[in-house]
């Protein structure tokens, strides 16, 4: 799999510069079979597998929504910034234990 990048240049120098297959295999270290299958694939950009990890965030995403859905229908002056909605899960959390 290639990155975008090295796509944009081969479809250059073919469709740009006349440049041969063959110089753009030598050039970019790939093979023939590999440039004519991206320079076939037309304006078809490379697809990547999508990331199977998960974050760490997710077991506290509903909370997190919940905080900035309430906090949005606050008015600017009555908003609580992300450290001071820090300091009361951690406050909160250190009197629970």
């Amino acid at each position: 799999m290639i990155d975008v990048a090295t796509l944009s240049v081969i479809r250059r120098w073919a469709l740009r510069e006349q440049m041969s297959i063959r110089e753009i295999s030598r050039r970019t270290g790939l093979a023939r079979n590999t440039v004519k299958k991206y320079l076939r694939a037309g304006s078809e950009e490379p697809r990547y597998a999508k990331r199977a990890s998960s974050s760490k965030l997710d077991p506290y995403a509903d909370k997190l929504s919940t905080w900035l859905s309430i906090e949005a229908t606050k008015s600017r002056k009555q908003r609580r910034t992300l450290l001071q909605l820090h300091t009361k899960e951690k406050t909160k959390h250190l009197s629970t234990s």
